[in-house]
């Protein structure tokens, strides 16, 4: 299921809590290139809660230049949740061995949303046609 992620940006994808049902991002931008996934979320000033950014491959990340705190989920190639890192705050770095795509998101959206280790997280064509955001 992560293994696959749309090349084509044709359709719209959404986040959801397999165990709860929950969405947990309706509108997921994906970063699947090297200088995508280098250039992450820098340069802008928050997150959207109903925003996810996935970066894919990918089993670190650093928060530095950034001016806000971020969620942070670490995921394995079936989806399923290996880490959680709640409220990350500019300037730090965090990883976890064996994951596949790292989930950035805005800070509280995993507690809010009850995602806890072990969940697995559906990345799913959302219920709108609009076209998938790529991170240049």
């Amino acid at each position: 299921m992560w293994q696959w992620l749309p090349s084509d940006g044709a359709q719209r994808i959404a986040l959801t809590n397999e165990r709860t049902g929950h969405v947990i991002a309706s509108s997921v931008e994906l970063a699947l290139t090297r200088r995508a996934r280098r250039v992450g979320l820098l340069g802008h000033s928050g997150i959207d809660p109903t925003v996810a950014l996935v970066l894919a491959p990918c089993f670190m990340i650093h928060t530095a230049f950034m001016r806000f705190p971020i969620d942070v989920l670490f995921v394995d190639r079936l989806g399923y949740a290996l880490r959680l890192v709640h409220a990350l705050k500019p300037w730090r770095a965090t990883g976890s061995a064996g994951a596949y795509a790292v989930i950035e998101l805005a800070a509280g959206v995993l507690a809010r949303n009850g995602v806890v280790f072990g969940d697995r997280i559906l990345l799913e064509p959302a219920a709108s046609r609009q076209p998938v955001q790529r991170i240049a």
